[in-house]
């Protein structure tokens, strides 16, 4: 087992948990649905091939073996996106009703919402079989479609994998990898608070527990499963130092690129 380290930032993100018909939520941080979902497009899984084992690995892993843990470095701002469909189009070309025929033309368009996180940034510990995180990460550099933050139309930044064969990938969220924080941390201050967001229990007395439904069990159009889960959220005082300030590629480039000791 070892651990990579990504880094999901971009204009606009979205993890639905109930995004169905015409309100279209986002969870406030990745789901791991999305997380499954963005792997497996990298990957050129379809649909229906996502979930299946890797049976060119040794151990045949799949994507359920994975654990995730996130750090919320910047929440990001909620926004919502007003959507139109079907409106102004020939008759033979409006939306179909349930039973088949078209809707009249005075109930053509349909009203739904679509809500994103604005200038959100996430780091995320993925750990799992090294075969299979390997798999990943060649992938994520060399998509066969390409990777987003929940929607086809939310782009991550570069750059989006931080470290490969990490041994303690947890040790280096809580430690390590440069903050992205919305506002810099006072000028006295030696630690700052951050959310993190864990799939298994913290050692933390103070963790808060909930409830998501975004355990993949079927990708296929029409027929998408997913299941319960518990996770944890909790609230670690992080070195100060960390901050990487407004403009942080100098300080994630160092990250990457150590220089020798």
């Amino acid at each position: 087992m070892s651990g990579i380290l990504l880094r999901l930032a971009g204009p606009l993100a979205s993890f639905g948990t109930n995004a169905a018909f015409h309100d279209r939520d986002t969870c406030a941080h990745p789901t791991r649905s999305a997380l499954i979902g963005m792997f497996a497009a990298c990957a050129g899984r379809d649909r229906s091939h996502a979930l299946a084992p890797f049976t060119d690995l040794p151990g045949q892993p799949r994507y359920h073996d994975l654990t995730f843990t996130i750090r919320i470095d910047r929440p990001g701002t909620p926004y919502t996106d007003f959507h139109t469909v079907g409106g102004g189009y020939p008759r033979d070309e409006q939306l179909p009703t349930s039973r088949g025929p078209r809707r009249p033309e005075a109930a053509s368009t349909l009203v739904s919402r679509r809500h994103y996180l604005a200038d959100a940034v996430f780091t995320v510990a993925v750990t799992g079989p090294t075969p299979l995180l390997e798999s990943i990460a060649h992938h994520l550099a060399h998509p066969r479609y390409a990777p987003y933050l929940g929607r086809r139309n939310c782009v991550p930044t570069e750059p989006l994998v931080l470290a490969t064969g990490v041994s303690d990938p947890v040790g280096e969220l809580l430690g390590h990898v440069p903050l992205s924080l919305a506002r810099p941390p006072r000028q006295d201050a030696t630690t700052v608070p951050v959310i993190f967001v864990w799939e298994q229990p913290p050692p933390c007395p103070d963790a808060v527990e909930y409830e998501l439904a975004d355990v993949p069990e079927d990708f296929t159009q029409g027929w998408r499963r997913y299941q319960l889960r518990s996770v944890w959220r909790t609230r670690q005082m992080m070195p100060a130092a960390l901050y990487a300030g407004p403009s942080p590629w100098e300080s994630l480039a160092a990250y990457m690129h150590p220089e020798p000791a």
